[in-house]
């Protein structure tokens, strides 16, 4: 590995071995965060330190304290180039069909890789009725996810949105969801997991006086809507066109205003 190679792996700040490596290959019980690093720094980390840390006590009890969530963080990024794409995972030493141990601290395993910025767009999405299991957490081997990315192309879709059981939009297979009124960004209100983009985009609207509010969302609002996007870590919005077999108005200015918040956004170091 070079000094400053794109793919670096760490285990609680220092490069992981095989050993360490392989029981996790086989493990489903952890929760991780992702984020696109410009220039050693990141946007929204306090967010991205809040998500580890009430997903550690949902999952395990305890959670590592901020400081060495963000000392695992900078090992990574200083073995790696300035820009990149970065992954931290939390995870119990104890695994998972097991009980666990109140008493055993979570471990940390930091990826990165090469940068990235997401699809161009505008894109179709497939809708499936699917519920995630702890919906407000980031957590790891949900299969479904991409079992219904791949149906969603199969069937000439470029992804999918997940409808609840009482027929409400709430999430992409790795996305949030938002729309847009023509004066107002609409969060959708169901039970999802609330996206790092999605809460700094939310607070620099709020900052910047940008009208938006939380409504439920159904296939049977989406005509009455004026435009629609997904985002996620890669990107504050990618155009959707159609939902299902309901059209999308293309929305530039509700594109641009979404970036515009973004990079409102200060990146700050680990």
């Amino acid at each position: 590995m070079s000094e400053h190679s794109a793919f670096v792996v760490q285990r609680n700040g220092r490069a992981a071995t095989a050993e360490q490596l392989a029981p996790l290959a086989f493990a489903g019980y952890a929760h991780f965060t992702a984020m696109q690093v410009r220039g050693g720094l990141v946007r929204g980390l306090d967010l991205h330190l809040e998500r580890l840390r009430s997903a550690s006590v949902e999952l395990f009890g305890r959670a590592l304290p901020d400081d060495r969530v963000r000392s695992c963080l900078r090992a990574a990024l200083e073995a790696g180039p300035a820009d990149l794409s970065l992954t931290a995972t939390v995870y119990s030493p104890t695994g998972e069909f097991t009980a666990g141990e109140a008493d055993t601290e979570p471990k940390m395993l930091v990826r990165t890789g090469p940068a990235a910025s997401g699809p161009e767009g505008p894109l179709t999405l497939a809708t499936v009725e699917y519920e995630r299991v702890l919906p407000a957490m980031k957590h790891v081997g949900e299969v479904a996810k991409t079992y219904f990315l791949r149906q969603a192309v199969g069937q000439g879709f470029d992804d999918a949105a997940f409808v609840d059981r009482r027929g409400r939009l709430s999430e992409g297979s790795i996305w949030n969801l938002a729309f847009w009124d023509g004066a107002a960004v609409v969060w959708p209100d169901a039970d999802m997991l609330g996206g790092t983009t999605m809460g700094i985009v939310r607070r620099q609207l709020d900052r910047l006086g940008v009208p938006q509010r939380v409504q439920e969302v159904t296939l049977t609002d989406l005509p009455a809507l004026a435009g629609a996007v997904v985002m996620n870590s890669w990107t504050p919005g990618v155009a959707v066109h159609r939902i299902g077999s309901v059209p999308i108005p293309e929305a530039p200015s509700f594109l641009e205003l979404l970036h515009w918040a973004y990079q409102a956004e200060p990146l700050t170091s680990p």
